[in-house]
């Protein structure tokens, strides 16, 4: 699936997602993999499911709001320094774009993000 057509439905929490390793440099402990699916664009916002599988990795964010459907992850904040936020299913999270973090998934995480 690339898009969700107007009027449309999917479920999201079987959604199949095409996982690919991360890039090496990226990868802090474990092997972990990633998959998305862009579901909508709306004006200049992306709406998709994205999923990692369990293991650590850093990243730099992009402007966001995502809502936990499954799995569990610590998000920890390099930059800006903020205290370790711990997700699971119904955690609603806002990241700002330039945000640099690393996640610790202990079982694999499923969200749906506005980007």
């Amino acid at each position: 699936m690339s898009a969700l057509a107007a009027g449309a439905g999917a479920d999201a929490h079987t959604l199949d997602l095409a996982h690919a390793p991360l890039p090496a440099e990226e990868v802090v402990a474990g092997a972990p993999t990633t998959g998305s699916v862009a579901l909508a664009t709306i004006g200049d916002v992306e709406v998709g499911i994205w999923e990692m599988t369990p293991g650590t990795a850093s990243d730099t964010e992009a402007d966001e709001v995502f809502v936990v459907l499954s799995g569990r992850a610590v998000i920890s904040f390099v930059s800006p320094a903020l205290p370790d936020l711990e997700v699971g299913p119904g955690s609603v999270v806002r990241l700002a774009e330039g945000m640099q973090t690393v996640w610790t998934v202990t079982e694999t995480l499923r969200k749906v993000y506005v980007a």
